[in-house]
């Protein structure tokens, strides 16, 4: 499951000249000039995936990024002058992703990524969220490496849980700079913008919104085990806790943030609440962009709910040329994408409410 590429850039040259006129004292600057070359970046996909793969020599800790300046928090929304419900803001939405980039790639284990998490974690305090860190060492091919999910919490009515869930690490690449606007921050944007938005709202349920760290794999293929780390084991703390019972449904969001958006259900998903989804879309005129067809099966932070009796439901266009390339950039992703998505988890969540209420009577 991966693209790999190369790059390569050569500094630029600067010289200067400057002469000073001693009866005047005029100062004269000459300008500097500079040359600049860059490598094209390659847009192949990586060999089939029955071609052996190289084993990945020993490697110093991950930290392709160090140091990372911090990310100040998006300014709190202005009083609202109406008594209408909250709104998803694309505009919002738009910032998270931008800043999440701004930071650089953010593989697990990273600086990079803990700088990331500590924004996620500003803008749930920024906006009255409770959130907790749920850190664990994940077992992966380069050994073992610290990884932490981000959970945060909106009470509702009743005490189950709704999870509105995403992964906020980007993948491993050394051949590239892989920054990840769609894969990684894309959807981190939707769900913090969603929280935001769901914290002004009196819901049914409690909703739970999951940053997973270490979804991607380490290697370039995707093989099991070497994925959805943080998805196995919040599933893990939760059946250990004794509260994974009370998680109903979750709504997984991944690569959402395409400006040539395409989303089609996945075949994994719980048929019930893809119907959901989907109906919110086509009532909201979104049709065009979640496409009442199957893309078949796509491995993702979803199976391990799956496996331990979740309902859930994965949102993601693999529909990507720019999928785990130095292309997945601010230039392919757009704001409307985001709003898009939004505007239909927002819907669907009274009408998931809805289904579970009717299934307890």
């Amino acid at each position: 499951m991966g693209a790999k590429g190369a790059s390569g850039a050569k500094g630029a040259g600067v010289r200067s000249v400057a002469a000073l006129a001693a009866i005047t004292l005029l100062l004269v600057a000459c300008g500097a000039d500079a040359n600049n070359s860059a490598a094209v970046i390659p847009n192949d996909r990586t060999a089939p995936s029955d071609a052996p793969v190289a084993p990945i020599a020993p490697v110093a800790p991950v930290a392709p990024i160090a140091p990372v300046a911090p990310v100040a928090p998006l300014a709190p929304n202005a009083p609202a002058q109406s008594a209408g419900p909250a709104k998803f803001d694309s505009g919002r939405a738009w910032e998270h992703l931008r800043r999440q980039v701004a930071i650089g790639p953010r593989p697990a284990g990273s600086a990079a990524l803990a700088e990331c998490r500590r924004y996620i974690l500003s803008e749930l305090k920024a906006a009255g969220i409770a959130a907790r860190e749920q850190p664990f060492d994940a077992m992966t091919p380069l050994g073992v490496i610290k990884m932490t999910n981000v959970i945060a919490t909106i009470p509702g009515r009743r005490p189950e849980r709704i999870a509105l869930a995403t992964h906020y690490d980007t993948k491993l690449f050394r051949e590239f700079r892989f920054v990840g606007a769609s894969d990684g921050a894309s959807s981190t944007a939707a769900v913090l913008e969603l929280g935001r938005v769901l914290k002004a709202r009196q819901n049914d349920y409690t909703i739970e919104l999951l940053f997973l760290d270490g979804e991607e794999a380490v290697n370039t293929e995707w093989r099991d085990p070497d994925n959805t780390y943080g998805g196995r084991y919040y599933v893990r703390a939760a059946r250990q806790a004794g509260d994974l019972a009370g998680l109903k449904a979750l709504v997984l969001l991944d690569m959402i943030g395409d400006r040539n958006l395409n989303i089609r259900r996945e075949a994994n998903s719980t048929r019930w609440l893809g119907d959901i989804i989907w109906t919110s879309a086509a009532k909201l005129g979104y049709s065009t962009t979640f496409i009442p067809e199957d893309i078949g099966q796509i491995e993702d932070d979803h199976l391990p709910f799956l496996a331990a009796g979740v309902p859930s439901v994965d949102i993601i266009d693999l529909d990507y040329p720019q999928w785990h390339t130095a292309q997945d950039d601010l230039d392919h992703v757009s704001a409307r994408s985001l709003q898009i998505v939004g505007d239909v988890v927002l819907d669907a969540v009274p009408q998931i409410e809805k289904e579970l209420a009717a299934a307890r009577r």
